[in-house]
């Protein structure tokens, strides 16, 4: 059951309307990103992980998101990993994506088989993941499902394509095809890890310098309380043609945001008075942790049951007009 209700979680965040970098996206930064800092890979947590880099994001200035293990929403699904690219006047993030096919995350060496074109790292077999331990950390004695084999690694820690220093490689047609094809964008996992990493003072390059203090985890940090989610994310405005049919989903969705907004305020209003009674219980620390893990339930419950909701309300659109349709987060390529 704990499989299936985190497996759950991950699909539900597979959204339509979110890109990893959507709420740090503050114009387009003229300096270019940071090198990309060396670090070792977590031992991976488990059955079905495939391990997503690290990169550095934007809100005004750069900060790290770690590297992170993260369950695929589908089975042979894969992840794109987003990248920056010189878009003539400034550097743009182009978001991360899950697919059957790897697309193009502009020739960036992230390592762990990801050297810059494709995956290296693994690949789906009869409906299980197989484990490449050449570039991979995996506990064989728990994951059997493992395979050895030697890749040209490449050393070559540039973040960013085009520009001045940037990399020099171009999409090719099997991965223009993967960009075009069926895909989702980040799980909700992810998006509440990098909102984390947002949060967090330390990961911002004027405080760690370009050597954050935590490169990568084993897990995604996701949220405990409806306090630690990232904003509730809007849509992009609908462009159907039919400016009755446009306003009426821009004032539904204007509806469901404050509502939802409303529902994190009621459950963290319902933790915090469960928190002050412990406290004045003074609970044993065993029940504080078990209170935790309910609270984290049932905020995860609820960014699900938010999250689909939202994208529900964005297929009935994309349906009813015939315009817009949700990106998947490999929206905003340039």
């Amino acid at each position: 059951m704990r499989i299936r209700f985190i497996r759950s979680l991950l699909l539900a965040g597979g959204a339509l309307f979110l890109s990893t970098a959507s709420f740090a996206q503050a114009g387009a930064p003229t300096m270019a990103p940071p090198e990309l800092p060396a670090y070792e890979q977590p031992i991976c947590p488990g059955d079905g992980y495939i391990w997503t880099p690290g990169y550095w994001a934007w809100d005004g200035e750069y900060y790290w998101v770690p590297g992170t293990w993260v369950m695929a929403p589908e089975v042979g699904y894969l992840w794109t990993p987003g990248y920056w690219g010189w878009g003539g006047s400034g550097f743009f993030f182009n978001g991360g994506y899950w697919g059957m096919s790897v697309g193009f995350y502009g020739g960036i060496d992230y390592g762990f088989g990801y050297f810059g074109n494709g995956y290296e790292g693994g690949r789906w077999q009869n409906g299980h993941f197989f484990y490449n331990t050449a570039v991979n950390r995996v506990d064989a004695n728990a994951i059997h499902n493992v395979y050895n084999t030697r890749v040209n690694e490449r050393v070559n820690r540039v973040s960013y394509n085009g520009g001045n220093g940037g990399i020099n490689a171009r999409a090719t047609s099997q991965e223009e095809s993967a960009a075009r094809g069926a895909h989702t964008g980040p799980v909700s996992a992810q998006t509440q890890h990098a909102w984390s990493a947002h949060n967090d003072t330390q990961q911002r390059l004027s405080a760690n310098h370009g050597a954050p203090p935590v490169t990568a985890t084993a897990r995604p940090n996701i949220a405990v309380h409806p306090k630690d989610l990232p904003p509730v994310q809007r849509a992009a405005a609908p462009k159907t043609g039919n400016a009755k049919l446009d306003q009426q989903y821009q004032n539904e969705q204007e509806k469901t945001v404050a509502k939802q907004n409303q529902d994190r305020q009621k459950l963290q209003q319902k933790q915090d008075q469960e928190h002050q009674q412990l406290t004045k219980q003074k609970a044993a620390p065993e029940k504080m942790q078990q209170v935790e893990q309910q609270h984290q339930q049932q905020t995860q419950q609820m960014h699900q049951a938010h999250t689909q909701q939202m994208q529900q309300m964005q297929q009935r659109q994309s349906v009813g007009g015939g315009g817009a349709r949700g990106g998947g987060g490999g929206g905003g390529r340039r």
